[in-house]
């Protein structure tokens, strides 16, 4: 057999190799696509009462008595939100957030203080049951508020896991009150639980546990994120601090870190609770795969001798004031969400359940009125306007005001929320670029067309879709149509 010449074995084997790079290609270009069409992870971080000046990015940080370095990265690294809005309550934010429906809709649109079935309706679909059934693993931790017993926690509101407080911190002062006992009212409890089982009391929450609190929900958060970073789902963490809710009083590690007061040091520890959680993504490798949001519920605290500050904005939580509803709000995804950018643009926290349902590839409800708008394209930068222009503002049953562009119409004024609501002669409308803190209203008559529009939308629905009453007990069944 004749032997082959030294051009043919090179030959030979150059195809050999060439074979194996074509096959190599095959392999790898579905792996490719696949790390290319993987979902994100979402880190959504919640804080409770922060208000709009606080942190580094919107004047506070030093100006406040403590830098906030870690948060402040979310804006040099991300997109920085100066008109993002939430409602006037803890509980009714909470709720629109969840559900993407103005929380009037849901029975939600007060803070529950016991005597009714507290929370939403087990008919409502959150954001974490949404990314569920899209294949996201689901984690909670903090605070809920959005119901305090089995049936309606968050275990059985669409997340795998949870740990926090079901109601809110205020109640972390009765255990020490004149007069409390928990025979007249029981104390309220840390309680962790996970899907299909019953949720379980830990400790009584009280003064002590109220400054440990935010530590455990960081601790269990990162652990969380750790777990999952590199599982066979992407994951969806809900982190609710409970910073800077009264009492404001900071975790025994930071009490007298800045020597400018517990309120300074309660800055510093949720700077460095925020830092712990960014760190987790980074050395889970996932950072550029983690969509991460950090914000506010409404606006600042307001009760002595706790002060928060809205910046430039007048007014505070429970009012209709740009005080009351306007919050920080940062966002940050490497690659995605484009670096040091900044929007007035009007956005509601009602809109993060489209967002992020259009994000995760999850499913929005298409049976009953839903108010979030999805705003994935204004975000990636796809656009320079957001999908809103306006919204109408309910303090509690109330329909207080209505904000469209850069004006804000009142049908009530309720400077405090000490205050009763007086309904106004006339509703009063104010320009917000000229009159930030809506003390001098304006002639301008003629935006009252297109805020009467949105008005009108909002009843056309109820008619068709009626409300559910606060209270309301499971099962709840709309009415036939």
């Amino acid at each position: 057999m004749k032997r082959p010449t030294p051009s043919v074995m090179k030959a030979v084997a150059w195809a050999s190799v060439g074979a194996t790079l074509a096959a190599a290609t095959l392999v790898c270009a579905p792996a490719a696509q696949a790390v290319a069409d993987k979902k994100p992870n979402i880190v959504f971080i919640l804080t409770d009462n922060l208000g709009y000046g606080e942190i580094g990015s919107y004047g506070g940080g030093l100006t406040r008595g403590a830098a906030t370095p870690r948060i402040d990265s979310l804006a040099k690294e991300g997109m920085r939100f100066m008109n993002m809005n939430m409602e006037t309550q803890c509980t009714p934010s909470r709720s629109s957030l969840m559900t993407g429906r103005w929380a009037i809709r849901s029975g939600t649109h007060s803070v529950p203080f016991g005597g009714v079935a507290d929370g939403l309706t087990q008919w409502e679909v959150t954001i974490g049951e949404a990314l569920s059934d899209a294949g996201y693993a689901t984690g909670y931790y903090g605070k809920w508020h959005l119901g305090s017993f089995d049936g309606r926690l968050p275990n059985d509101q669409g997340f795998d896991e949870w740990y926090g407080i079901p109601r809110t911190t205020d109640e972390a002062r009765w255990p020490s009150s004149p007069g409390w006992s928990p025979d007249i009212m029981p104390a309220e409890h840390t309680m962790e639980g996970k899907k299909g089982e019953k949720s379980r009391a830990l400790k009584v929450y009280d003064v002590v546990e109220r400054r440990l609190i935010d530590a455990e929900i960081t601790k269990r958060s990162v652990a969380y994120i750790t777990q999952h970073a590199n599982g066979d789902k992407p994951f969806f963490a809900y982190v609710a601090l409970t910073q800077p809710h009264l009492p404001t009083e900071p975790n025994p590690a930071f009490a007298g870190k800045t020597g400018n007061g517990e309120w300074a040091d309660m800055l510093a520890e949720m700077d460095a609770n925020v830092g712990q959680i960014l760190d987790a993504v980074d050395k889970a490798g996932v950072r550029d795969n983690t969509v991460v949001i950090f914000t506010s519920d409404n606006g600042a605290e307001f009760l002595k001798p706790w002060d928060g500050w809205a910046g430039p904005w007048r007014g505070q939580y429970f009012t209709a004031l740009e005080g009351g509803i306007r919050v920080p709000f940062l966002i940050r995804w490497p690659g995605k969400i484009a670096a040091e950018r900044v929007s007035n643009e009007i956005v509601h926290g009602v809109d993060m359940f489209a967002t992020l349902a259009k994000i995760g590839g999850a499913k929005v409800p298409a049976d009953r009125p839903m108010d979030s708008l999805d705003q994935s394209d204004f975000f990636l930068g796809k656009t320079e306007k957001s999908a809103r222009e306006g919204f109408p503002i309910f303090c509690a049953e109330r329909l207080q005001a209505v904000k469209w562009r850069n004006w804000k119409l009142h049908f009530m004024r309720q400077d405090t929320m000490f205050d009763p609501p007086v309904k106004n002669p006339v509703p009063t409308i104010f320009n917000l670029f000229r009159d930030p803190r809506e003390e001098t209203p304006t002639a301008d008559s003629w935006v009252v067309g297109p805020i009467l529009k949105i008005v009108g939308a909002y009843e056309a629905s109820v008619k068709q879709y009626p409300l559910i009453p606060m209270g309301t007990p499971d099962p709840y069944t709309p009415p036939a149509k």
